[in-house]
């Protein structure tokens, strides 16, 4: 193992934007084992006296998930979401035309309600723009957020539930490009469509905030043109432009993997693009942010179709340390493009594509739990444009790249920060010098780092926590700097206090 010496500067006067805390956001869809057997599991010894999963729940505080989108996902456009509400004996059993499974509607719209408060995550509803219409979009918003005294709101109170939900953002349909999507439609017909369904929607409560879909990645033949016709035709109607990306490692080119925030980047950089051209066009004082509300590591080809069964095992991913230090960039993003991106839900919560995985009764946490948990916890107030000087290494998709992949936060009012680094060397480690450029000289009070020497290391059932993240000894800060030496294959995370 060789050593390579970098340099990170800070200044807290130089900053990015505000942290939305919705960044740190979850996605469940009735897909595979993530609702059923996963958030939702009546006969499991863990399950409260909602049929919800305590172990789930709690490792779902523990990651600090701030919203989590519902109920779907490709699921979504072909949801009639009265089918989820009532009675659980009166409600039907159907096939599930997505992926192909036997849907049982014993977890609907309430249920999700009351996971969303026992995790204290804000609710994030989808509307159905493939099969549904712009009447029954309404009736949701209706359903959920109206007191009383209309027959939704009553219905609703019938069902068990008095008090509205009052839920604050809307997905206004998913994946409208994609022609694997139920009801699929041309750009210009889904920005109307859309457009109508969120003018009602807003008229029924004027309070909520609605997300257009956006292009479903950016290898789509129409992207970004999607993105632009869509937009203009509903722009004054939406507040976010959802984005969505799945990262992999197909080739098994691990360092070119390892530099995937250099992809992360232009997507947002490209979208963040368009909304400026819209606006521009339209001569429009509307401001629309991005809402990234599906992204995850997924590519290693678990079955998508459930032969007719109910909770099939679907996508099941088991995440290694390599698949850990590409999450821990995806979030550095989030953080350097704050001012922007305001939404993120990571696609999914447990068991589907998911860093959590349930078996019978026990509960599994891959390495990208920890990385995950670590920067959803500590990650407030403004992120800091962070000056980074650092060797590079060469990657065979994105050329040369600096192997120290960086991203920061300072809380004015409370003085805390925080710094996450990602050393995506396989090799090398990093002697890392920290200079605070503003005369600070903070105390860093924890410290923790997760590493390994190989990329493919993973945690399994028999050896669980074989990758954790583990407290290190904190660098000592004096005269407004500090050293810390950074392994190869690692994401360490900083917290730091005023002196």
């Amino acid at each position: 193992m060789t050593q390579q010496r970098a340099q990170i500067f800070l200044d807290s006067n130089r900053t990015i934007a505000e942290i939305s805390p919705l960044l740190f956001g979850g996605f469940a869809e009735h897909m595979g084992r993530c609702i059923y057997e996963g958030v939702y599991d009546p006969k499991s010894k863990h399950a409260d006296e909602n049929g919800l999963r305590r172990d789930v729940l709690d490792a779902l505080r523990a990651q600090g998930y701030t919203t989590i989108r519902y109920p779907g996902g490709n699921f979504l456009s072909g949801y009639n979401w009265l089918d989820g509400v009532g009675p659980k004996e009166m409600r039907p059993r159907r096939r599930e035309l997505a992926w192909q499974s036997i849907e049982t509607n014993q977890f609907g719209t309430n249920e999700f309600m009351l996971f969303c408060r026992a995790i204290n995550a804000e609710p994030m509803l989808g509307v159905n723009m493939g099969t549904g219409t712009i009447q029954s979009a309404c009736d949701l918003v209706d359903y959920c957020n109206t007191p009383s005294g209309t027959y939704w709101s009553d219905l609703r109170a019938k069902h068990g539930f008095p008090e509205p939900h009052k839920v604050k953002y809307w997905c206004v349909g998913n994946e409208m490009d994609g022609p694997w999507q139920m009801g699929h439609l041309e750009a210009h017909e889904y920005g109307a469509k859309a457009r109508e369904a969120a003018k009602l929607m807003k008229w029924m409560d004027p309070s909520i905030k609605t997300v257009l879909c956006g292009s479903s990645n950016d290898q789509m033949p129409t992207y970004p043109e999607w993105d632009r016709v869509a937009l203009e035709e509903a722009w004054e109607h939406m507040d976010y432009l959802s984005m969505h990306y799945y990262a992999g490692n197909r080739e098994n080119d691990t360092p070119s993997f390892l530099a995937s925030a250099v992809q992360f980047e232009q997507f947002v950089d490209t979208l963040e693009g368009v909304l400026r051209y819209v606006k521009a066009k339209k001569r429009s004082k509307h401001d629309i942010y991005l809402s990234w509300d599906e992204w995850q590591v997924w590519y290693k080809g678990d079955p998508l179709q459930g032969n007719w069964t109910e909770a099939p095992h679907l996508a099941e991913e088991m995440y290694n340390l390599e698949d850990a230090l590409v999450v821990g960039q995806w979030l550095n993003v989030f953080l350097r493009k704050s001012h922007v991106l305001k939404i993120a839900c990571v696609a999914q919560i447990v068991n589907v594509i998911s860093w959590l995985h349930t078996r019978g009764d026990e509960l599994l946490k891959h390495p990208s739990f920890y990385v995950f948990q670590l920067v959803s916890n500590y990650a407030r107030g403004q992120a800091l444009d962070v000056l980074v000087k650092a060797p590079r290494v060469e990657t065979k998709k994105y050329g040369d790249v600096p192997v120290l992949d960086v991203s920061a936060s300072h809380d004015e009012a409370t003085g805390q920060g925080a710094i996450f680094i990602v050393n995506r060397s396989l090799s090398e480690s990093v002697v890392t010098d920290f200079v605070w450029q503003d005369g600070r000289n903070p105390t860093v009070c924890e410290a923790w780092q997760l590493a390994g020497d190989d990329p493919k290391a993973l945690n399994t059932w028999e050896n669980p926590n074989h990758l954790v993240a583990k407290p290190i000894a904190p660098p000592r800060v004096s005269d407004g700097r500090a050293t810390i030496q950074l392994p190869p294959l690692s994401f360490t995370a900083l917290r730091l206090s005023p002196r």
